[in-house]
């Protein structure tokens, strides 16, 4: 897998400035799609238990994301548990916009506008590659799942089910 040029995006940035190797991998977002990594997954034909989704989370009154299949849910007690908190529900979609500085369906786990506590689903360490949001609908980026556990900083766990 060969390092490509920036995307343009903070993610691929970010990638970039990490000298992580990486490949995106562009499809055709269609406008009114709201299955954002189920639609990734059959534009790139890829299995989708190695296509991963980034969700924003409320745990403990404080936002932080989970990485998980996009063929599977987030488990948020797992997720609260893993962070050593008591409880998590979904963030706001708006909250986890203003937070991430992507929108819905392009939310990538790389180059946050603000960095939050990260856990990676388990599953991940399955495949040598995985795939997550480059920062934009219709983007997405492959990756080693180490590299994207350091890049992000995050905890690995199993947070699906």
């Amino acid at each position: 897998m060969a390092k490509k040029q920036a995307g343009g995006t903070p993610a691929t940035d970010a990638l970039n400035r990490a000298g992580v190797a990486h490949t995106l991998h562009p499809y055709e977002h269609h406008d009114g799609e709201r299955h954002f990594g189920d639609e990734a997954t059959a534009a790139l034909g890829l299995d989708p238990e190695r296509v991963f989704k980034t969700l924003v989370a409320d745990v403990g009154g404080s936002l932080a994301v989970a990485v998980v299949p996009v063929a599977r849910q987030l488990d948020l007690k797992a997720l609260a548990t893993a962070l050593g908190a008591k409880k998590a529900v979904m963030a706001d979609p708006a909250a986890a916009q203003r937070s991430s500085g992507y929108v819905l369906g392009g939310i990538s786990p790389l180059g946050q506008r603000t960095a939050l506590p990260t856990v990676v689903d388990a599953s991940a360490q399955s495949f040598p590659t995985v795939y997550v949001s480059a920062g934009r609908r219709g983007l997405q980026v492959e990756l080693a799942p180490a590299d994207l556990v350091a890049v992000t900083r995050a905890v690995v766990a199993p947070v699906s089910r």
